[in-house]
């Protein structure tokens, strides 16, 4: 079972991308790249395929996404770029993840070095966590020029991208390559190092031109019936430990998933490929309300996980026997199992720091009257791994127009 979690899915052969390039309307104005957050420009870099300049899409997907072969793997496109498409009003969008996919995946095979560090320009900037938004602005302000270094409180770089999300649908391999283009532009890497004092945060302030909070939501919210019971897991901890460990984790027969996102569904996935026969999975969302993306739900479901739609935790024992109440119709439903595990969001604690949430609200992602911005999850809009990349791509522009530099 561990090689099913450590199993990704094939990606298109030069065959399968070609007839999918081929499907594209070649639209002038590309609703497609207008609706992508991170301005990857699925319309251009589709076109290159489609006239067999892989090397010309590589350039384009690279120098718009630092964390191109990340995203092409993660990102629900449902919501974005193939939402967009003008495809969709004749059959079907284009798969633009696994055109990407494959021009990232040749990107790296044939070994392409698309960026290039700019010359050095004497400013300095400290990023504070290594996630998708702390790598992306980190990457980008290396590409300008900047002395970046980056503390991450974690042993290697990644954030959630490598203890969260399952090996099946981003292998650690891909992150590693991805960090470490982004070393190769000269940022530094402060690993083990947690800034979680106000003083510690003072100290860089005062050393550096700029610095970027990048703090993802990695700690899981506990529901407070569900406090100090030996039955119930944190998705956020369960999902690290899978992966940590390689698949190699001891699953039980039965499980219950508690919540409706992508991350319920990556719990609820992680446990049939390890073994678990039963799992089902509750979500206080309907299916119409759904958050987790159509790709990452219809997967769970080809998998045999049992999803109840609609339904609320109502109260759980010490033997992991929990009620669930329904929203809207007069149901209840008990369920006994060994593991629960809840998926019912995250939550970034930066309170020590001196910060409140009402810090984190200026469009110019800076804190005002001070030198530290912010980027990631703790910017208010979605929080997946595009949007990230998006916040840490806005993030550079704003520290270098804080900073009186010219921005392109």
């Amino acid at each position: 079972m561990v090689e099913d979690y450590l199993k990704e899915d094939k990606g298109f052969t030069p065959r399968d991308v070609m007839e999918e390039a081929s499907r594209c309307l070649l639209c002038l104005d590309a609703p497609c790249s207008a609706n992508c957050p991170a301005g990857t420009d699925p319309g251009k870099f589709i076109r290159s395929v489609r006239f067999k300049n892989v090397e010309g899409a590589a350039e384009t997907v690279r120098e718009n996404n630092i964390l191109a072969g990340i995203c092409a793997r993660v990102c629900p496109t449902e919501k974005y770029c193939e939402l967009a498409c003008s495809r969709t009003g004749i059959d079907k969008p284009i798969n633009i993840s696994m055109i990407q996919r494959y021009i990232t995946d040749y990107e790296s095979c044939t070994h392409m070095s698309v960026l290039k560090k700019a010359k050095a320009n004497g400013k300095k900037v400290a990023v504070i966590g290594a996630g998708p938004a702390g790598l992306t602005a980190a990457g980008n302000l290396a590409l300008r020029g900047f002395e970046v270094t980056v503390y991450e409180k974690e042993s290697k770089a990644g954030g959630y991208l490598r203890y969260g999300i399952p090996e099946y649908r981003l292998p650690n391999k891909v992150v590693d390559e991805e960090v470490k283009r982004i070393e190769d532009l000269g940022v530094k890497f402060v690993f083990n190092t947690k800034v979680e004092t106000s003083k510690l945060l003072d100290e860089l302030k005062k050393s550096n031109d700029a610095v970027i909070l990048a703090l993802g939501f990695s700690k899981g919210k506990m529901l407070e019936m569900f406090e100090d019971n030996k039955k119930v897991k944190l998705a956020v901890d369960f999902l690290k430990q899978v992966k940590e460990k390689k698949g190699k984790v001891r699953v039980p027969e039965s499980a219950v998933v508690v919540g409706g996102g992508d991350v319920a569904m990556d719990v609820a996935l992680t446990l049939k490929k390890l073994g678990c026969q039963n799992v089902t999975d509750c979500a206080y969302e309907q299916f119409s309300e759904f958050r987790a993306s159509k790709k990452e739900l219809e997967h769970t479901r080809e998998a045999g996980v049992t999803i109840l739609d609609g339904y609320v935790p109502e109260k759980v024992t010490k033997s992991g026997q929990v009620t669930f109440a329904h929203r809207v119709i007069k149901s209840k439903v008990v369920i006994k199992a060994p593991l629960i595990v809840l998926a019912v969001g995250q939550v970034s604690d930066f309170s020590n720091l001196g910060i409140e949430l009402k810090d984190l609200s200026d469009p110019s992602y800076r804190i005002k009257n001070t030198n530290v911005f912010y980027a990631g999850d703790i910017v208010p809009g979605d929080k997946t791994v595009v949007y990230s990349v998006k916040t840490g791509k806005e993030v550079t522009k704003a520290v270098m127009s804080y900073l009186k530099m010219e921005v392109k």
